[in-house]
């Protein structure tokens, strides 16, 4: 699948809730079809994971899902999707991850019977293949547990399958505390795209084989990572902002191979995606604070079709414990959206949510639906990733500096010089690929990566 276009004629039709390619799981529920519904997301509290603690950690789950539902029924939610993303024991070992989910997937089925309220699951393994360094990422022990984890799940009835896929990561790591885009540029454009496209194939192979649905990636570990590091005072935020545009079309490959939505919650760039492909997405902003801070807490409300809080550990709070809270609160957060919408004011709510960030922050700034297009339609003007990756970080670059000259965007003065150094950085790319990799070979060490991995 190539695209050449954006989904949408007009930012009057990008709206939440609703997409030109809604996906509807076996039990009926549309995402994207006209209504939000949350997502919640839930881990352990800090406890190790062992072959002798996985009684206690199968009753912790048990507690978690029980409290999760039994909230959404009472708050009348007409839906909600429940993701569970495996911790590293938990994939190593793929038959503890699939009795997990088992023991979920249980519970939701006990509620839809007994009570009506649908549900859907998303299975995330976490990507093991960094854990061996330099990273194998096509073979070995790793990737063959992540296999069996996809597989155990979706047999056992998960609907969407979902990745955080760390391919180029090892590169990006340092370039990012570097403020480093040439390097970046080459580890998104270059090395993560063709992990990408065979990560991609592979997923969406398993979902078919076993009645899935091959839901969508996040780049998490890039540009996530670089967000939080901006908030922290560690990078600037005008690299962040980019970053977050520039991994989009890492992002793009997996639906160009069989993906198909909801594309995962960590992921703010799926607001391009959703621009170019009408699948539907999955995001998180102010209901996400549990996990970690943004500067985007409400414009990334703006045009979700599920709504997530991230993750948060099963930990008492006042009122009880976390996972539930944040059920409540995202339940809560739906339930007006889809309200708005049902009266006619969509687009008012939108708009709203987007201006009451946009302004005060270049990471929020490159999200709202008007540049979100133009971005957009720079990425669908070629077709390969790392001419996609070059020029959305232009075009990305442009859209700020054009902010700051209409003196409606807000950036200090660092950031200011850093805008500077980052458009020198770009120019200095060469446009063709090849030349690209080449001189980059000579500027990365390659005891970090394995060329071959990636099929340079």
């Amino acid at each position: 699948m190539e695209f050449t276009k954006l989904a949408y004629e007009s930012t009057d039709d990008f709206l939440y809730g609703i997409c030109p390619k809604p996906v509807e799981t076996r039990n009926g529920l549309v995402i994207g079809g006209g209504e939000m519904y949350p997502e919640v997301n839930f881990t352990l509290p800090p406890m190790n994971i062992t072959k002798d603690t996985m009684p206690e950690v199968r009753r912790i789950y048990s507690e978690i899902i029980e409290g999760v539902l039994k909230k959404a029924y009472e708050l009348h939610a007409p839906g909600l999707v429940i993701e569970f993303e495996t911790l590293p024991e938990m994939t190593e070992h793929p038959e503890w991850g699939i009795e997990i989910h088992k023991i979920l997937r249980d519970a939701m089925h006990n509620y839809e019977d007994k009570y009506g309220l649908k549900s859907a699951i998303r299975m995330t393994p976490n990507d093991l293949r960094e854990m061996s360094r330099p990273p194998i990422m096509r073979s070995g022990k790793y990737w063959e547990a992540m296999v069996k984890t996809f597989e155990g799940s979706a047999k056992d009835g998960a609907d969407f399958l979902s990745v955080e896929s760390t391919g180029g990561k090892e590169i990006n790591d340092e370039a990012i505390m570097n403020a480093d885009l040439r390097t970046s540029i080459f580890a998104l454009g270059c090395l993560a795209s063709r992990d990408m496209k065979w990560l991609w194939t592979n997923i969406t192979q398993i979902a078919k084989e076993n009645g899935s649905i091959p839901a969508g990636d996040s780049a998490c570990g890039f540009a996530n990572t670089s967000m939080v590091l901006a908030e922290q005072g560690f990078i600037p935020k005008v690299y962040a902002a980019v970053m977050r545009a520039m991994v989009t079309p890492r992002a793009l490959v997996a639906i160009e191979n069989g993906a198909i939505g909801p594309s995962k919650d960590c992921a703010y760039e799926n607001v391009y995606l959703k621009a170019i492909t009408g699948t539907p997405i999955t995001l998180e902003g102010k209901s996400a604070a549990c996990a970690h801070f943004s500067p985007r807490g409400n414009i990334a409300l703006a045009v979700p079709d599920l709504w997530s809080n991230e993750s948060v550990q099963q930990v008492k709070l006042l009122s009880g414990f976390a996972p539930v809270v944040s059920t409540e609160q995202l339940t809560y957060d739906c339930r007006l959206m889809n309200i708005a919408a049902k009266k006619g004011h969509a687009k008012l709510m939108r708009d709203l949510l987007v201006e009451s960030d946009c302004y005060l922050d270049p990471q929020a700034y490159v999200l709202t639906p008007e540049n979100v297009f133009e971005i957009s339609r720079e990425i669908v003007k070629t077709s390969d990733p790392f001419s996609r990756t070059l020029n959305t970080a232009r075009k990305t670059l442009e859209i700020i500096r054009r902010g700051l000259d209409k003196k409606e965007l807000t950036i200090d003065e660092r950031d200011l010089r850093w805008l500077d150094i980052l458009e020198s950085q770009v120019e200095e790319i060469p446009e063709d690929e090849e030349e690209f990799i080449e001189e980059m070979k000579d500027e990365v060490d390659e005891t970090k990566y394995r060329p071959e991995e990636y099929g340079i």
